[in-house]
């Protein structure tokens, strides 16, 4: 007989329980879910016209090890330590923690079981969702051995949300994300959508190396991506020069006839309402400072109470086009890798899709100096007719132009930014900034706003 402790019979079995727990249970439980999972991403890849690639199911600690070691990568941590006099062992450490700040942990699981069906109920709910051109043809010509990049210009942080469902049936977008979103609970939740973060500020010759690799790693491998290249929101509404970070690592890493080829998708957005529409000429205005959530999460407040009073109301349309895709290979023959060139081009593919509706349009005219009820009319028509004659994504108001005319001048007497005095009205100074905002949305198509035609005129007296 050999008597111990009851306490010592209690340790001794729960560090035997932890021990079969973890060496035989819990592997036995990881090898179980890891099949299932297989198995589920490859029903998933055969309804995908594009295959989710297996770079992107690879463990995170995997790839982050991988972009560690990347030859290109040693030879950058050896310039900065000999540049900086610091031990190479120190900057090796800092480039494996750029690489875990950018290296995504993606979930199939998440992305489609939850963030596609969160997506889709979120955009209907807040708009009326259209979708222009889209090119059917030449994006299902395109094959699976080509990268694919979704090129957008960036109008609202509801950009993630609509692309990300429109694009559901075709692949899972990985997309590059600024730092504002490294907060809790929005970081780990992108991360788990695939989504990989980048600095705009505060980086360096290191940190650029190890971002540009990734990138180059991701699209040899064929992961399908989404950038934004006017790297963030419009704060003016108009379309922005292309700034050539993610392109230029793109082409850095592209060889002709040895690389994988990538194809450019121009995708163009836009709303009848920015969300953050205020927040945003405000902070042009200051030509600076930090962006916040808050108009987001003002108006889910909004909607979240007119749901629980029976009041449901959409912010208009929100619609999508799909422009001309584009070759890199046959844009390196033709303009031998000029980043600048490859921004000018794809910037101008996505304003010559740009979706024209209906309240861009009416910004577009008051904008231009009319400011009477009667004179908005042939306004806008006369901008209707000049779009479709453009080829232009046009769509056209649910209702008449009479009944769209009136409820927008309400709701923008609502807003407190137009006074109404019967048939005329006035814009207040934030007013005629908002409508700036938007009519330049429509630039591309309608051409700069300016004083009143003639005939506008004509049609006022």
């Amino acid at each position: 007989m050999i008597e111990i402790p009851a306490w010592a019979l209690i340790l001794v079995l729960v560090f035997a329980a932890v021990t079969a727990l973890d060496r035989v249970l819990m592997p036995s439980v990881r090898w179980y879910l890891r099949r299932r999972l297989e198995r589920a991403v490859e029903r998933l890849n055969k309804r995908l016209a594009i295959p989710i690639q297996p770079f992107k199911l690879a463990h995170r600690n995997d790839t982050i090890l991988r972009l560690r070691y990347d030859p290109a990568v040693a030879q950058a941590v050896l310039d900065y330590s000999r540049e900086h006099g610091i031990r190479e062992d120190v900057v090796a450490q800092q480039a494996e923690k750029y690489a875990r700040e950018i290296v995504p942990s993606f979930s199939a699981f998440t992305y489609f079981a939850f963030a596609i069906r969160a997506a889709r109920f979120l955009s209907r709910t807040l708009y009326k969702v259209q979708v222009g051109a889209q090119n059917n043809a030449a994006l299902e010509a395109i094959g699976s051995d080509k990268t694919v990049v979704f090129v957008m210009n960036h109008r609202s942080n509801m950009d993630y949300v609509l692309v990300t469902w429109l694009a559901a049936d075709r692949s899972a977008l990985a997309y590059a994300v600024g730092e504002w979103a490294r907060v809790w609970p929005l970081q780990p939740l992108i991360r788990a959508l695939g989504g990989y973060f980048i600095r705009r500020r505060h980086n360096n010759p290191l940190y650029r190396k190890v971002l540009a690799r990734y990138v180059q790693m991701a699209t040899e491998a064929g992961v399908t991506q989404a950038v934004f290249p006017e790297g963030s929101l419009s704060r003016s509404g108009a379309l922005r020069d292309a700034k050539l970070g993610l392109l230029s690592y793109i082409i850095d890493g592209f060889t002709p006839g040895q690389s994988r080829d990538v194809v450019f998708v121009p995708v163009a957005i836009n709303y009848d309402r920015v969300m953050e529409d205020r927040a945003l000429i405000n902070a042009d205005k200051r030509q600076g400072g930090r962006f916040s959530l808050k108009p987001i999460f003002r108006y889910l407040r909004l909607l979240i109470w007119q749901k629980l009073t029976f009041q449901p109301t959409r912010y208009g349309m929100a619609a999508v086009s799909f422009g001309e895709p584009m070759s890199l290979s046959d844009f390196v023959r033709d303009h031998d890798s000029e980043a600048g060139v490859l921004g000018d081009q794809l910037m101008a593919r996505i304003g010559k899709v740009m979706p024209v509706v209906p309240f861009p349009v009416i910004a577009h005219a008051i904008a231009s100096g009319i400011r009477s009820q009667e004179a908005l009319l042939p306004a806008i028509e006369a901008r209707f007719e000049a779009a479709l004659a453009a080829g232009a994504p046009v769509f056209l108001p649910i209702r008449t132009f009479d009944y769209t005319i009136e409820a927008v001048l309400k709701t923008l007497e609502g807003r407190k930014i137009l006074h109404m005095q019967g048939d005329s009205f006035d814009l207040t100074e934030e007013g005629a900034a908002l409508m700036a905002f938007y009519a330049r949305s429509v630039a591309p198509v309608l051409g700069d706003f300016g004083p009143p035609s003639a005939q506008e005129n004509l049609s006022a007296t």
